[in-house]
């Protein structure tokens, strides 16, 4: 049984963007808990890797209404209650995605879809309320205004605690945070983004408007789906039911084998090698310690893979191996970008340099 000397780093909490809410740097994400998708694992190995997980010191679970069709949320609900832990840890979940085709309203993020998810949320789940309940993903079409109504009402009533956004626009979630303290509702206190050596887009627009609105950023898939852990190479791929899953799934966010993204890696196993830790755990420690973060959503199958991440906290990245990583996968920077670089910031500032806020 692992305590917290052996991942000291997990229980250095943090708080959740401009919240009172303490949770760990790296949080347990739920999405491999059962195996309708092809891929994942059994309630016994799922109930091992959450026993890891909280015995080192962690306390924030991830899932959504929707991963493995509710199994994941069902299987969190049973854990903590036998284990009586629910008031011990930070439940965060998602709506947004239908759960029956044939109704219009099954999804989305109207009020009424709101409303109707939060209760199924809170039946699979086997508690009361909710700690952090997250818009999965913009639907295009709902008014900002009836979703974060809708939310506020919602944390009134006592069901969900803190409200999340993710895979939205930068925008959106600032319209959403404007109206919030515009009208005294309940604030967005973090966003769940896609986040890694390889998908660094998020740095040009929500990282800025995080740090601005104060919400704290979750990271997902900070491994690019394995890729990172070198697990995959451009000659070959090892027969991984979750690489067949993806790569055959029309979401482009799964595509992750293409020649920029093994140029990162080949970077990330380097230094992998000369710091003598995994390449997983470099590349999570980069993300963990990114402007903006504050717990990193990790992943496992397996309980050896979970040991693994966590080490992560274990090590700092010398500066010029930061560099590297950095370099490597440095994102491209459109228009209106080069604005905003020093060139043209000179042309602004003159001699005396952009200045600081104290």
């Amino acid at each position: 049984m692992p305590d917290h000397s052996t991942y000291p780093g997990l229980t250095s909490y943090r708080l959740l963007g401009r919240s009172g809410l303490r949770v760990s740097p790296l949080c347990l994400g739920t999405m491999t808990f059962g195996t309708e998708w092809g891929w994942g694992a059994d309630e016994q190995t799922n109930r091992d890797i959450m026993d890891h997980y909280l015995d080192a010191g962690g306390n924030f679970f991830d899932t959504a209404d929707r991963y493995t069709g509710g199994t994941s949320e069902e299987m969190i609900g049973r854990y903590l209650a036998e284990r009586g832990k629910r008031h011990e840890v930070v439940v965060a979940t998602k709506f947004t995605f239908s759960h029956n085709p044939a109704d219009p309203n099954s999804g989305g993020n109207g009020r009424k879809h709101i409303m109707d998810a939060v209760e199924g949320s809170l039946r699979r789940l086997q508690t009361d309320y909710i700690d952090l309940y997250w818009l999965h993903c913009w639907d295009l079409v709902t008014p900002v205004e009836e979703v974060m109504q809708t939310l506020d009402r919602l944390v009134t009533a006592g069901k969900i605690r803190y409200i999340g956004l993710s895979d939205t626009p930068a925008w959106y979630l600032s319209r959403a945070q404007t109206l919030a303290e515009w009208h005294g509702w309940a604030k967005v206190a973090a966003l769940q983004l896609e986040y890694s050596l390889v998908e660094r887009n998020i740095e040009l627009e929500h990282v800025p408007a995080a740090l601005e609105l104060g919400m704290g950023i979750t990271p997902w898939s900070p491994l690019a789906s394995g890729l990172l852990t070198g697990k995959y190479s451009r000659t070959e791929k090892p027969e991984d039911s979750r690489l067949k899953v993806t790569e055959e799934s029309p979401n482009p966010v799964f595509h992750k084998l293409i020649d920029r993204n093994f140029d990162i890696t080949d970077v990330v196993l380097a230094v992998a090698k000369e710091l003598g830790h995994s390449p997983a755990q470099v590349a999570l420690n980069w993300v963990t310690n990114r402007p903006g973060i504050t717990s990193t959503i990790i992943g496992a199958r397996k309980l050896s893979q979970l040991e693994d991440n966590l080490g992560a906290l274990s090590f700092s990245l010398p500066i010029e191996m930061e560099a590297k990583l950095n370099a490597v996968s440095e994102p491209a920077r459109p228009f209106p970008w080069m604005f905003f670089t020093p060139p043209i910031q000179g042309a602004i500032h003159g001699d005396h340099g952009v200045p600081s806020r104290p």
